[in-house]
């Protein structure tokens, strides 16, 4: 099933990339009088309210939703990776880092990140531009909010790792700190973490699907999955694929990456043997 879930993934990540290339419709263009056919040879996810072709739709949404999944996972890997080694290694860090992860544990995160977006995304808009302002906003806001499992991991496995003979040989020769920790200990902390970094792709992408659900992702005019979803709405009653299919795309993505995580927990479990 992991490879089932790679070729799923990989597929959407190419269909998003090559799609609309290949599919040459034009996503943005609108025909009233073709509003709200159902699939066909012609239009295959059928098309909108304003008779825009839901296909090209989707294929140029993917590569918003895909990219927030993927970059705002390295923002959480980059922050939990070295929170927690500053936590596993130094002692007299742990206490306080380890309460400051507590705490962003106990902050509820999806109201937190609508009232962040609310009150930001009009002055990231002006400064960098609707589209551009709103990606960093969204992938920062998710990242900063989720690194708190990938600190524990990291955390747990850097108080065992830093206890091996590998470390004291490598302490007894002269190694600094930070050479130690980046070089020699936080290599061989990373299985979790690739566990954790591919499960929380899948988390982003439902993240912002929620937001862009809720009207407060990118603008109407950039298609997102999630934004396919809240613009299909009003319609479901009588033209459900307009909801179908971007929430079809939704679940094959999470799934898929759910089950890489589960194969890549499996290939790199230390107790798994043959």
């Amino acid at each position: 099933m992991a490879m089932v879930g790679l070729f799923v993934f990989t597929s959407l990540i190419v269909a998003s990339l090559l799609g609309p290339y290949l599919y040459t419709v034009d996503p943005n263009k609108v025909d009233i009088v073709a509003a709200f056919k159902g699939p066909s040879a012609e239009h295959p996810f059928g098309t909108d309210d304003v008779g825009r072709d839901v296909f090209a739709r989707a294929l140029l949404g993917g590569r918003i939703s895909i990219a927030v999944g993927i970059a705002a996972m390295l923002v959480s890997i980059v922050v939990g990776a070295f929170i927690g080694a500053m936590s596993g290694y130094f002692g007299k860090a742990d206490g306080p880092l380890m309460r400051l992860t507590d705490m962003f544990l106990a902050l509820p995160p999806l109201p937190l990140l609508m009232l962040i977006i609310f009150l930001f995304r009009d002055p990231l808009r002006a400064a960098l531009g609707p589209v551009a302002g709103i990606f960093i906003l969204v992938v920062g806001v998710i990242g900063f909010l989720t690194w708190m499992p990938v600190a524990r991991l990291v955390r747990a496995a850097f108080l065992t790792l830093k206890q091996r003979d590998f470390v004291t040989a490598a302490r007894s020769v002269g190694v600094n700190d930070s050479r130690l920790i980046f070089s020699h200990i936080l290599p061989n902390a990373l299985s979790p973490v690739l566990v954790a970094a591919t499960l929380g792709v899948g988390a982003a992408i439902i993240t912002e699907s929620a937001l862009s659900f809720l009207g407060l992702g990118f603008p109407p005019d950039e298609p997102t999955w999630g934004r396919l979803l809240f613009d299909a709405q009003s319609y479901i009653d009588f033209s459900p694929h307009l909801a179908i299919f971007p929430g079809l795309l939704i679940f094959l993505a999470v799934i898929s990456i759910n089950y890489i995580g589960d194969g890549l927990r499996d290939a790199l479990d230390p107790r798994k043997t043959g």
